[in-house]
């Protein structure tokens, strides 16, 4: 007895560790180390901790390589300047995705056990990756929604693969991550179970690698083959670094502003087209009080250009001078240089305790939770914004067809789904205004471009990212990352401005898009509906083995003695 549960407990001990290790391989393959080799090995190991485990500690060691994996990759939260709220957040929102492994190393970890022959693994590994893919579907959707180090954005720097995103979102690159990793599996099972067999390991990974191969080929060819559009665009992107806690201050609105326009008046010594202000930039309301917006359209007005920043808006719940209600907006403007506000977009999916506080009128407690006082409202719309060819003394866009660019505010281009709405309007460029100086200077600016060069794949579109305090920088169609604004120093993270020449794509080639911009999530429905239907049959076969098991018994002969 004693000898049984000392195996016991080894072999419990290896499970965890292994979960943990899985876990960390997961998270190291994010940055700011970025080993994206690790997110083909984390599976892998999950899979094999969960080996004859029964479903409730698959469920565990599922949860702990969940906890491990976004408890390491999300301790930028801890960065939050204010006291207290980063660790309830943080053990939040870990707690909460550390689900997605668990349930998945509990609906999976069985399939590969049953399975006997070489075509029954195979299948396991495709279904495991199905129910994968399924998952991050509905961690992308459920409660707003949190699509950030999905899967296959670790492999962010792998050029070729990452151009499958083109065809699948970035769904597919996380498909092809779990499938090989689901091979790995079986090849380290089929050396540990004859090792004699020389080439019974290579067998495993047959298939899974050879879908590698051939993504990689086809995206190295897809690269090659890129040509840059003929139009130009002269972008000045301004980078302020205001430290969150003066744009928490009231009292700090004149110092973090005069800071910006000196900034920006260094920059527009240059000529420019465009010129980026991020997210929240303007401390006051831009629409509503009238010295600050005689500050920023004047600069306008003065150069000649097109300017686009992020400011708070305001909108009266009811007719004019009857209520003193209003709705809050995170927004971004559009002015034009005679200095009008030509447009503005308001950001449609806020950040939850950070933006908003959801359910709050039936749980008041929440508010202890965070530190925001008021609520923003969700924009209902996307909006393109459409600058004028040659309207400017410094234009350098050839043609006369207005440059449309979709406006995204904060972590809304880290949603596939969401980025895909602003299509109708056919713009040419992402603009990315956000604020990631909540973070210090920490791995959250890198991570969220990581995520957000997806969109530029998905979409054939380049990418312009303008931040508070990192990561400013411009993504061409194929997800490099082009030119990246550095202060002085060399550091991402300071004051800093950068005039950047972005070729656009031909309307020609933008008109027939990728397979993702006409067909959006297919590739990821078509995953959910191959798990549902997985997971059905194995309940079927299970269902039939257990009733007729019970049939055998009742039938069996008894004996007399």
């Amino acid at each position: 007895m004693r000898r049984w549960i000392v195996q016991g407990s080894w072999v419990g001990m290896v499970r965890y560790g292994t979960a943990a290790l899985a876990g960390l391989c997961l998270a190291l393959a994010f940055p700011p180390l970025q080993w994206a080799g690790l997110a083909w090995v984390g599976p892998a190991l999950l899979l094999l901790a969960g080996e004859g485990a029964a479903p409730a500690q698959r469920w565990q060691l599922g949860y702990l390589a969940g906890w491990v994996w976004h408890g390491v990759a999300l301790s930028w939260l801890w960065e939050i300047p204010v006291r207290g709220y980063p660790v309830l957040g943080w053990a939040a929102l870990v707690s909460y995705l550390a689900l997605y492994p668990a349930v998945w190393l509990a609906l999976v970890g069985t399939a590969f056990e049953r399975a006997r022959t070489w075509g029954g693994r195979t299948l396991a590994g495709l279904g495991a990756a199905c129910v994968w893919v399924a998952l991050e579907m509905l961690q992308a959707r459920l409660l707003g929604g949190f699509p950030w180090n999905l899967l296959g954005a670790s492999q962010v720097e792998m050029i070729p693969l990452v151009q499958l995103a083109s065809l699948t979102g970035v769904y597919g690159l996380s498909f092809l991550l779990v499938w090989f990793a689901a091979g790995l599996r079986a090849a380290a099972a089929a050396l540990w179970t004859d090792p004699t067999r020389r080439y019974g390991w290579m067998r495993e990974l047959a298939v899974p690698g050879l879908a590698v191969l051939l993504v990689f080929a086809w995206g190295w060819q897809r690269v090659r083959a890129y040509t840059e559009g003929e139009r130009r665009l002269r972008i000045t992107v301004v980078q302020p670094s205001i430290p969150q806690t003066w744009i928490w201050d009231p009292q700090e609105n004149g110092n973090r502003f005069r800071t910006l326009v000196e900034l920006t008046r260094q920059a527009l010594q240059e000529p420019t087209d465009l010129l980026l202000w991020p997210e929240a930039a303007v401390p006051m309301f831009l629409r509503y009080d009238p010295v600050t917006q005689a500050a920023v359209t004047g600069l306008a007005r003065q150069h000649r250009i097109w300017m686009i920043t992020g400011s708070d808006d305001a909108e009266p719940r009811g007719p004019a001078g009857e209520s003193e209600e209003a709705d809050y907006f995170n927004a971004a403007f559009l002015i034009g240089p005679d200095g009008r506000l030509r447009s503005v977009y308001r950001k449609m999916h806020l950040v939850m305790f950070g933006e908003y506080i959801p359910w709050v009128e039936v749980l008041p407690f929440l508010r202890w939770f965070t530190p925001i006082t008021g609520q923003y409202t969700p924009g209902r719309n996307p909006v393109v914004f459409e600058i004028e060819a040659g309207s400017a003394d410094a234009a350098s866009v050839s043609g006369s067809a207005p440059v449309r660019a979709a406006p995204l505010i904060c972590f809304e281009d880290v949603f596939p789904h969401l980025a895909r709405r602003f299509l109708e309007g056919e713009p040419d460029l992402w603009v990315n205004l956000t604020n990631d100086g909540w973070f210090g200077r920490s791995a959250a600016q890198w991570q969220h471009a990581a995520n957000a060069a997806f969109r530029a794949v998905e979409t054939g579109r380049p990418l312009i990212r303008c931040t508070n305090n990192g990561l400013s920088v411009w993504i061409d169609p194929l997800g490099r990352f082009r030119q990246i604004l550095c202060d002085k120093r060399g550091s991402v993270y300071g004051a800093a401005w950068a005039v950047w020449e972005v070729p656009l794509p031909d309307r020609t080639a933008l008109a027939g898009g990728t397979f993702y911009a006409r067909h959006g999530d297919l590739w990821g429905w078509s995953c959910v509906i191959a798990a549902v239907a997985w997971q059905a049959a194995r309940l079927r076969r299970r269902t039939g083995a257990v009733a007729f098991a019970d049939s055998v018994t009742d039938q069996a002969p008894r004996s007399g003695g």
